[in-house]
Parts: structure tokens; sequence; C-alpha cells
């Protein structure tokens, strides 16, 4: 299929290798879940992360990644900060969301996915935009099927952020392919027609990822060359799993449980092994 060209079709036992690596991913961003509050700071979240992903057997995908190279394990973006923040000295306070995107490598697959975490008490539009997001991850996710096309996925999630209020979506930024690479063909956007983009097919592995602003949807490049901020100064939320669909159905590769729960709420089967 020319749509498909360039695509990387992984076989059953390379998806259950990118599950192990997932499933990494997934249980460093509970740990950090759990470190995440008042006091501390984005570098000793990374340390933690870091650690947790080499003490299994993982090597951290960021760290290194793409001119400049990218200095952590994690990205660490605090409040307006999108996505791609550089962790470092920063304390974390009351009132603060922190977006974790993390990345791990186990025998050369790779698992991605991000949450973002409430630093004690937030405003009630921030924990809301944080529902959002995340319940827009899913929505993306719910809407795949097999024979379906990318963008059936990139609708949903926008259709499910603009049925909620007036939020900013992320266009310059995407979802992606994934497997021996962190980012592989096909983009996956957060917004547009379905029907559109690579056939969804068995042994594709894809990293859905909204971002979604308070504000405007526009963003600026900071000077460190890789924060990305919202140009308005509003709060941002970032939800993203790695996740691919087997005959049995859909398989979240980075949620510890492998989606099970979620998706069982959104009356969608659950493929996992």
């Amino acid at each position: 299929m020319f749509a498909n060209r360039g695509l990387e079709i992984k076989t059953r036992d390379q998806i259950d290798k990118m599950r192990v690596a997932g499933l990494l991913v997934g249980e460093t961003l509970e740990l950090l879940r759990a470190a995440a509050r008042p006091g501390v700071t984005t570098g000793e979240l990374d340390a933690i992360a870091e650690a947790n992903i080499r003490d299994h057997g993982g090597i951290p995908s960021f760290k290194g990644y793409s001119h400049p190279p990218f200095p952590a394990t994690i990205c660490a973006s605090v409040n307006d900060e999108v996505v791609h923040g550089i962790p470092g000295e920063r304390v974390l306070t009351d009132g603060d969301i922190i977006s974790i995107d993390c990345g791990a490598i186990v025998d050369g697959w790779h698992g991605d996915a991000a949450i973002t975490v409430a630093i004690g008490e937030v405003a009630d539009e921030v924990t809301e935009l944080m529902r959002v997001t995340e319940a827009a991850l899913w929505a993306g996710l719910a809407a795949a099927r097999l024979g379906g096309r990318v963008t059936d996925i990139s609708h949903a999630v926008e259709q499910y952020v603009h049925g909620q209020g007036r939020y900013g979506i992320l266009e310059d930024y995407t979802g992606h392919g994934i497997g021996t690479e962190m980012h592989m063909a096909p983009n996956v956007p957060n917004f547009g027609r379905p029907g559109k983009g690579a056939n969804l097919v068995e042994g594709l592995a894809l990293a859905v990822e909204p971002m979604v602003t308070l504000g405007s949807k526009e963003t600026d490049l900071l000077e460190d060359d890789w924060t990305v901020a919202t140009i308005d100064g509003s709060m941002a939320a970032h939800f993203e799993h790695t996740f691919t669909i087997t005959p049995d159905g859909h398989w979240v590769l980075t949620a510890v449980d492998g989606g099970a729960a979620r998706l069982a709420e959104l009356g969608v089967p659950f493929g996992g092994r």
C-alpha cells in the first residue's frame, strides 16, 4: 500500500519486546508521579528516572538525542512550558504543573510516554485542562481500528478537546511512529479530517500525544533550543502513550496495565497479552 511505504511493521515477537520497553517507561512515570511534590527539583526527578531505567536494563531514549544533544533522561516542562523542558535546579512549588515525557530503549526497542502532574493544589481550570488532555489521548486511541487511517486518531483528539471548551491544540508538534527508533513515520497530528494518512495495520506502533493549552496554540522555542513554551504564557498539558492494535484489540504498551481498565471504560477490546 502506497500510504504505508516506509513504515516499520513489527512481528508479534517484536511487539512483545516493545512492551518490555513500554512497561519500563510506564513504571518510571509512576515513580515520578509519586515523587513530584513541592520542594523537589526537576533535576531530582530526572535522576530518579535515569536510575530506574538503567537499573532495569534500559537506556534513556532522550539523553544525547538530536542536536544540540538533549542533556537529560526526561523532559520536564513546567506550567507554560509545553514540551522538551530541560530538567535542572528548578524547584517545584504548590500550584505548578509539570509535564514529564520519558523514553527508554530495551534490547533496541523504544517506549515513549508522558504525563502531566499537579504539584499541590492547582486552579480548577488547570485540573480540567489536565483531564481534557488525558481524555483526548484516550479518545484518539479508542478511534483507532485495523483498516482505519492515522487521522482517525487525529480527528478524535481534536473533536474531544474542542467539545470541552476553548483550548489551544499544538499543531507544530505531533505524535509519531515508534519502534527501533524513537521518532519514525508516520506523524500523528492532533487535529485534522479523518480517513487520511497511513493505514492502521497489525504491527504498526504509534505514540499519540496531545499537547493542549488554556490559551493560544502558538508557541516559542526558548534560548536553550529545546524548551517549547506557550506564546501567551498560558498553562499547558501533555499526555502520551505508545500503543498498537492486535487482532484482539488495543494494547497500550506504556500503560502499566496495558490500558485494560481505561479501554474497558471506553468499550474498546483489550488486545494485550
